[in-house]
């Protein structure tokens, strides 16, 4: 296939648009389609200071190097979870020092175990009840959201692309879950004191264009899954979904955008949707829908974790 812009060979094809694009045309027409996302959702300005949450993976490794070529004042935060298969937290922060160091981009870690004394697989299996993902997921909001107000960003970038969200929106879809509905979108405004804006720019990329654009830009990521995310459901809708691509080139992007539009004419959701009554964590000060003590406290807590423990057995 040739590039429908020059006629070079092209790098990739993307039915759902038409178009097939050589390497140099793809890696102009990505940071465009990221900058129209950044424009069309308001998400932020050049002024703003950008913090963005790297994994190491494909995805956010590749939003940074977007960002940092449109010219943004972007820094990047890594929180090492100490999982210990394979040393995936240690490989993974490796990838991230070593984009940063190639970028002359300044960057954080936060280390898990180090700050907290133990590591996302050791609380999981102290908390019984409570899976590693579950756990993962309260801890990095917490500190992404602790560190994204700290040090005065005014918004924290995910790497969430397309695919990623139409598979959240299928599941949230079947079980018709209304208050994560109306939470999902490509902008999560600071709507209390506490709480940090948050943005998706990738939303309109999809996930094999995020491999492809790595690979042309020479981005080294970690291609590993986490391993605890083996036979997550968000991966079989992924792959519900794929085949629905496959049928009908462009059908995930259709999806997930109507779905914005509906949302954002309000034909889908009540008007107070999504906004639960937030509380101050009496420990940390951090907006909660707990009274008392927010669940991430609680997580730490090791007298509270041996009560319920004991609770649980009898």
């Amino acid at each position: 296939m040739k590039c429908t812009k020059c006629g070079q060979p092209a790098v990739i094809n993307m039915r759902q648009h038409r178009l097939g694009l050589c390497a140099d045309h793809f890696v102009e027409w990505v940071p465009q389609q990221v900058q129209r996302a950044i424009e069309k959702y308001d998400m932020f300005t050049p002024e703003d200071r950008v913090l963005i949450a790297v994994s190491g993976g494909k995805d956010s490794l590749s939003l940074w190097d977007i960002l940092l070529r449109l010219g943004y004042s972007v820094e990047g935060i890594y929180i090492n979870l100490g999982i210990p298969h394979d040393s995936y937290s240690d490989v993974s922060q490796q990838k991230v020092e070593a984009f940063a160091a190639a970028h002359d981009t300044p960057f954080r870690v936060v280390n898990v175990k180090r700050e907290y004394g133990e590591s996302i697989p050791e609380v999981a299996r102290r908390k019984r009840g409570r899976s590693p993902c579950s756990t993962c997921g309260l801890v990095k909001r917490h500190i992404l959201n602790e560190v994204t107000l700290r040090e005065g960003f005014g918004v924290l970038a995910t790497g969430h692309n397309l695919d990623d969200e139409a598979a959240v929106l299928f599941q949230n879809s079947l079980h018709w879950a209304t208050g994560y509905l109306a939470r999902q979108a490509p902008v999560l405004p600071a709507s209390h004191a506490g709480l940090a804006r948050k943005v998706k720019p990738l939303i309109r990329l999809y996930e094999r264009e995020m491999a492809a654009y790595a690979l042309v830009r020479g981005i080294d990521y970690i291609y590993e899954e986490c391993p605890f995310s083996r036979g997550a459901t968000t991966l079989f809708y992924k792959e519900l979904l794929d085949q629905l691509e496959a049928e009908s080139p462009g059908a995930k992007q259709q999806y997930y955008l109507e779905f914005l539009r509906a949302r954002a004419d309000g034909r889908l959701l009540p008007a107070d949707a999504g906004k639960p009554v937030l509380n101050q964590c009496q420990k940390c000060g951090q907006p909660t829908t707990a009274p008392g003590t927010c669940s991430f406290c609680r997580l730490w807590d090791v007298e509270e974790a041996a009560h319920e423990d004991s609770n649980g057995d009898s």
